[in-house]
């Protein structure tokens, strides 16, 4: 069965409440423990824990304009939004996001970031009552990074995509735009074996392709993380993993900032018009979505976001490859609004 197949019976089966589909074969599962218990062992070995830099404030403070407020930018999801792996405020993913998109809008921008280490999935539903329940503003964009603890706690992929379309369509509904980036490519994690690397990678990137499903059709927006943690991960391991050769170092989370953060601009509108239509020489396109979530899901960086609502084929979405831009240097520490 194609990728785009399976991807597409997942997001059914989380849409209409269909039970789980596996992403493994019941024959492996005790293999699969077996190597995950090695790897889990080798990871609490070498520094993963639980404490992060607390980035949430105020970025871009010079780009203040009296009477105009600043920009609000949530980052919801597990380890990986909020920064585990790393121990300066600047090397987080939110302060990365946060001051590049403060440069490209030349407004400041207030950093919140309610990521839970270790999470999967179904917290979400606390976490995006926690952003809804600010009486202050909702924000202007939420960033979700998601999915990596859902395969490897081995949560049914339709559960999974359920919970993050559900938190997608709750966003969307109170007025925030949504950026997703897909669950990694967990294939690549030092610690990790044969033959759980390749039973990891297979998971990891049949997730990311019904999470991208499931995202558009709620009206978000995705970036694969897949091959950003992924080829440039596996050559350059000591430069792109942290100590624990789990989660990212800081070049890493620059790296994974740096694909982001265009489509967070262009979700705002803060992007360039002309870079928002399709550009054949990227192998850019309008595809049913699906096939565009597929081979999203195989290729870093690469945004998915809907277009038209329906074809001959089901709703197609469109897949842009966008080029990455170097994200400035946050300030030293964020600063109180």
């Amino acid at each position: 069965m194609s990728r785009a197949r399976v991807a597409r019976r997942i997001a059914a089966g989380a849409a209409y409440g269909g039970g789980g589909i596996g992403l493994a074969g019941a024959a492996v599962v005790g293999l699969l423990l077996a190597e995950a218990q090695l790897a889990r062992r080798h990871v609490n070995g070498n520094g993963a824990n639980g404490r992060v830099p607390v980035a949430d404030g105020l970025y871009g403070r010079s780009y203040a304009t009296p009477g105009e407020e600043a920009l609000r930018l949530t980052l919801l999801g597990d380890s990986t939004a909020a920064g585990q792996g790393v121990h300066r405020v600047g090397q987080t993913p939110g302060a990365l996001l946060a001051s590049g998109l403060a440069a490209v809008a030349e407004r400041p921008v207030k950093l919140r970031n309610v990521a839970l280490p270790g999470a999967q999935s179904d917290d979400l539903d606390r976490q995006v009552a926690l952003v809804l329940g600010d009486v202050d503003r909702v924000p202007d964009i939420c960033v979700i990074m998601i999915g990596a603890n859902d395969v490897t706690h081995r949560m049914p992929p339709t559960r999974s995509v359920r919970h993050l379309s559900a938190a997608v369509r709750r966003l969307r509904t109170a007025g925030a735009e949504v950026v997703v980036g897909t669950c990694p490519d967990l294939g690549t994690i030092e610690p990790v074996g044969q033959p759980l690397r390749w039973l990891a990678r297979r998971a990891s990137r049949q997730l990311a392709a019904a999470q991208t499903i499931g995202v558009v059709e709620q009206g978000g927006r995705t970036v694969s993380l897949g091959d950003l943690l992924g080829p440039e991960f596996e050559a350059n391991p000591r430069e792109l993993f942290g100590p624990d050769h789990y989660h990212p170092s800081a070049e890493g989370y620059a790296t994974a900032a740096m694909a982001v953060l265009p489509t967070v601009c262009a979700a705002l509108g803060l992007w360039p018009a002309e870079e928002e239509r399709p550009d054949v020489s990227r192998r850019e396109g309008f595809l049913p979505v699906a096939r565009a979530a597929a081979e999203a899901a195989a290729e870093a960086g690469t945004e998915v976001t809907a277009a038209m609502p329906t074809g001959p084929r089901g709703p197609w979405a469109l897949l842009k490859r966008r080029r990455r831009r170097r994200v400035p240097e946050p300030e030293p520490t964020p600063l109180s609004p």
